[in-house]
């Protein structure tokens, strides 16, 4: 047995990973994986005049973490962790550099290996109705829904080519990441969902823009494509924090993939935990 602890989208809640850091101890898992949105703030950490919760990462996640490695030792799991679209890319140096020190693992667009296993990271979701754009991808096409921004509008906290941005895709960068791999034993941490899933309901009923219905699936499309065509091992979703309560799902198969989501819309920790050799034993607690 290989004990998983999923979580996601923790938005820079202390108490929540300090619950997460205590049923660490409690627990000893021997993975952890942490699907994105991170931090607190978004675009509005760069524009608010306070700047107490400014240095999120260095000021109290490393430090937590590492506390958490000192006391655990070699019983300490192995962490690898993505970013979100509510997450500043400028802060990204600051995960990485973290990753030296071994608190954790940050895998966007890498490979890793645990076990017998791949673990892939891919922090991009297709078009929101959000303004920060640093993490945001068109999906297969140029198409962006009713009540979304363009990735070519909007703001970002680094640079990147307006080629860039108006050509790439999350299809492209699918296969980029994936071609020529095998992955029977593969593992993905998304933050974003598969199109018209149970795990990505969003509560937009009856809610229209310029008379056009807003689509309740906010997932990737090219990542549901991906899991159809290529069947994983198992994938790892957070990004849409309603859709366990909408739909009663936090758990999909499709075909042998194994999908998870561990978003949650509560005050409550969300963790969702399975057998990372056996899937089917698993459980969603929800922890306050």
């Amino acid at each position: 047995m290989t004990k998983a602890f999923f979580v996601s989208d923790l938005h820079g809640n202390q108490e929540k990973y300090l619950l997460l850091i205590e049923r660490i101890k409690i627990e000893n898992p021997d993975v952890v994986f942490i699907g994105g949105d991170l931090l607190p703030g978004g675009i509005t950490k760069f524009t608010s005049l306070d700047l107490s919760h400014q240095d999120f990462i260095n000021g109290f996640l490393l430090p937590s973490f590492l506390s958490l490695k000192n006391e655990l030792s070699d019983n300490y799991p192995k962490i690898f962790l993505i970013m979100g679209n509510d997450d500043a890319r400028i802060e990204e140096a600051a995960l990485i550099d973290a990753s030296t020190k071994r608190a954790w693992d940050y895998i966007h667009f890498h490979r890793r290996k645990f076990n017998n296993y791949k673990i892939f990271g891919y922090n991009y979701v297709p078009p929101t109705p959000f303004q920060l754009k640093d993490w945001e991808k068109y999906d297969v096409s140029r198409f962006v829904d009713p009540g979304c921004v363009s990735p070519e509008e909007g703001l970002r906290t680094m640079p990147v080519r307006k080629l860039a941005v108006r050509t790439e895709t999350i299809q492209q960068d699918l296969f980029d990441l994936t071609k020529n791999e095998e992955l029977a034993k593969s593992i993905f941490l998304f933050h974003a969902p598969p199109y018209q899933s149970k795990l990505d309901r969003a509560a937009l009923d009856g809610k229209m823009i310029d008379h056009v219905p807003m689509d309740v699936h906010c997932g990737s499309i090219a990542i549901q494509r991906f899991i159809e065509e290529k069947q994983p091992y198992i994938t790892l979703h957070g990004h849409i924090h309603e859709s366990t309560s909408l739909t009663g799902e936090y758990y999909q198969q499709i075909g042998r993939t194994h999908c998870f989501n561990a978003a949650h819309t509560g005050p409550e920790l969300s963790i969702v935990k399975f057998d990372l050799d056996n899937p089917s034993e698993r459980n969603r607690a929800l922890i306050k």
